[in-house]
């Protein structure tokens, strides 16, 4: 992200960061990440169920909002409040959003217990798997041909997009649910969290290699209260989690996949919900219950912008810094 000085920071037209939340209270809203003026507010007023997940397009093009049973992708450019296509065919509410990195495709998840890809070019419903479980997370591996799901039953799993399967299983901790995901940006490390706050990390293996696909490598206890979401910064050195405690902590993480706890971000009134880094790694962005969201600067672990506007829970946020 730009310094806080840059001048650009201030115009309101600059397209160069996208910052956006989600919220009980119905609302998507676009923000200025450093003057904190919320520039664009998209008001589902009527419409059933909060704003769940949020997903920005690689080319930031397009805003995937999961509301309630539906995908309402939006054009981030657009002052209209109207969406460009709506995916409707889950039963339950979805968990989970995540685009393609060419933006061909985007994957859901959701209490149905079904994951389905949805096509972009044509806004059609491509595939759906049956996950047999509530789904609480999906992403999509770099290569792009597999994704990794966890659920309500307390699985992960790999569905191979080539062979239409679920080729790989794990249970951690035998049912205890699994709440979120998260996968290196190079494939070479999956993380899962759980509801007791229990960490477990894996390393990757390429398929040819004649290792296991998934090698436990450690598992650590990253809060004493509920998990709600883990994510690995596109840099891989760091792991944050954020928690029903309130707090988002920072994890380092060593060439031998050593975690160790690097901050502890204190600051939110409520349960933090969900988190989105920065393209460099450096800031971090955080949506909680206290109807806020935050910046977080990842080298002082301070707050630097705080978004209010937002009149109930804020639970899901989306970043998108980098080069489009």
């Amino acid at each position: 992200m730009p310094a806080p000085a840059s001048a650009k920071a201030a115009n309101r037209h600059d397209m160069s960061v996208i910052l956006v939340t989600g919220s009980y209270d119905h609302e998507i809203r676009f923000w200025e990440a450093w003057s904190g003026i919320c520039s664009r507010t998209i008001a589902r007023t009527g419409e059933v169920g909060q704003v769940n997940r949020l997903a920005i397009s690689p080319d930031k093009r397009l805003l995937a909002a999961a509301i309630h049973k539906k995908v309402h992708v939006y054009e981030t450019g657009s002052p209209s409040s109207d969406p460009l296509v709506t995916f409707d065919g889950h039963t339950m509410n979805i968990t989970s959003v995540a685009f393609h990195s060419e933006g061909k495709w985007l994957v859901t998840g959701s209490e149905d217990g079904n994951i389905k890809i949805w096509d972009l070019r044509s806004s059609t419903l491509h595939r759906t798997y049956d996950n047999s479980a509530p789904v609480n997370d999906v992403c999509i591996h770099p290569n792009q041909s597999e994704l990794i799901s966890c659920d309500q039953s307390g699985s992960i799993k790999q569905w191979d997009l080539s062979d239409n399967i679920c080729s790989h299983e794990l249970t951690p901790a035998g049912d205890v649910p699994i709440r979120s995901v998260s996968l290196a940006s190079d494939g070479s490390c999956l993380v899962a969290g759980n509801n007791k706050g229990q960490c477990y990390v894996w390393k990757v293996n390429d398929e040819h290699s004649g290792l296991p696909r998934f090698q436990a490598v450690t598992r650590f206890l990253a809060h004493n209260k509920y998990l709600t979401r883990c994510l690995l910064s596109p840099d891989a050195r760091y792991l944050a989690t954020c928690s029903a405690d309130t707090t988002i902590k920072i994890w380092s993480i060593s060439s031998n996949y050593d975690f160790k706890q690097e901050k502890v971000l204190i600051g939110h009134q409520r349960w933090v919900w969900d988190c989105a880094f920065s393209a460099d790694s450096a800031y971090l962005v955080t949506a909680s219950s206290d109807h806020t969201a935050r910046l977080w600067e990842m080298s002082s672990g301070e707050t630097v912008r705080q978004y209010n506007g937002h009149h109930k829970a804020a639970v899901c946020c989306a970043l998108h810094d980098g080069a489009s």
